[in-house]
């Protein structure tokens, strides 16, 4: 490799380091709260989905960054923990992520069914009839949410799972 190309490379991997260092700033948490996203006022970190059936994932937040793969699921669940201009940086619920652009992600909240025979219930409780079982790796539209069940839809099913089952719902989540 060039001097050139090398001296390129050095300086790109800099920039690159204080891009996501200033972004990840963004999402740690202060004193007064949750962390609040510079760009939506959003917080820090939170749950969306994906919009598109493809989205490339870049390395870094614009076009000249190269794509490390690409999501190929429409209403995966992702979560957004950094913000850049028109850009979020986004993981999976294996951890892997990149950056994405803003137009590729959509409010809508959805969930992967994480644990094997999860059962959708008719009411919050455990020995609840069962209305469906699915499988791992199912995504589902999430409803309502108390502390330990939530409402979901999938497959033209509706019930109630365990929360503990789920990846796309923060813990402590809410939802009326």
């Amino acid at each position: 490799m060039g001097a050139v190309a090398l001296w390129f490379r050095v300086l790109q991997a800099a920039v690159l380091a204080v891009v996501l260092g200033m972004s990840t700033a963004y999402a740690q948490q202060n004193d007064a709260g949750p962390a609040i996203g510079p760009e939506t006022n959003l917080p820090l970190p939170r749950y969306v989905s994906l919009r598109a059936s493809e989205a490339n994932v870049r390395r870094g937040p614009s076009l000249s960054h190269r794509i490390d793969w690409v999501f190929q699921r429409q209403s995966m669940p992702l979560q957004v923990i950094a913000e850049y201009g028109h850009w979020r940086r986004v993981i999976d619920r294996d951890g892997q992520g990149g950056w994405v652009h803003y137009r590729m992600l959509s409010g809508a909240r959805t969930v992967v069914i994480e644990e094997p025979e999860t059962v959708l219930r008719t009411r919050p409780e455990p020995d609840a009839l069962e209305n469906v079982m699915l499988e791992p790796g199912v995504v589902a539209r999430l409803g309502d949410c108390n502390p330990d069940w939530c409402m979901l839809t999938a497959g033209g099913y509706k019930g109630w799972a365990p929360k503990a089952s789920l990846w796309g719902v923060a813990d402590a989540e809410i939802r009326d």
